[in-house]
């Protein structure tokens, strides 16, 4: 999976990324209309963009840039980061208005700790259109990154959508097979491609 690096700080309001396309749900049914993420990283953070041009189902808790559980019970964009020689990986949980919930797991479902922890040096942003639509952004520290799971060429990430609660479909950018949608397992994570920023 691309990571599209840039030697400049990247703010958000001034991203200029390019946007992948998700066009089908776990079950290959089209999805119209298409949702996109991206990643990209600059010297410091590693971004996470996601974007739908249809309204999103929130999590009622669900407030811009606070930390809350529970929200892939509503319309959310996933990130899985995982390191291939431990077994460990983080799932981060962006919600279309900046909301989010991080987790780290030691195993396939195996929790680090019992309890919600908020993972520091986090940031979200988001921006709804009148028509609904969202984009929204997680910004997350590499060294802290690069201490919990060694990140780096080596690590295996994924993207993951769930939309259109409470009929919820559930959207992967790596298949990763299985007839009942489940977006945990870090053995089928892609590799990381890194690309230059375009421009």
């Amino acid at each position: 999976m691309t990571i599209f690096t840039s030697p400049r700080p990247l703010v958000w309001g001034e991203l200029d990324v390019p946007m992948l396309g998700l066009a089908k749900d776990w079950h290959g049914a089209p999805l119209e209309p298409a949702a996109a993420f991206s990643l990209a990283m600059d010297a410091s953070r590693l971004w996470f963009i996601a974007h739908h041009r249809r309204p999103a189902n929130l999590h009622p808790a669900a407030r811009p840039g606070r930390f809350q559980a529970g929200l892939w019970e509503h319309d959310v964009a996933e990130l899985f980061i995982a390191d291939p020689l431990s077994g460990r990986y983080f799932e981060f949980n962006l919600a279309p208005n900046g909301a989010w919930w991080s987790c780290e797991f030691t195993a396939a479902r195996v929790r680090e700790e019992s309890t919600d922890i908020v993972m520091p040096d986090v940031e979200t942003f988001s921006e709804l259109a009148p028509d609904g639509g969202w984009v929204a952004a997680m910004a997350i520290s590499l060294d802290l990154l690069r201490v919990r799971l060694d990140f780096g060429a080596r690590s295996r990430v994924n993207v993951a959508m769930i939309l259109g609660s409470p009929d919820q479909k559930f959207i992967t950018a790596v298949a990763l097979g299985g007839e009942v949608p489940d977006f945990h397992q870090p053995q089928q994570f892609s590799k990381i491609v890194l690309a230059p920023f375009p421009g």
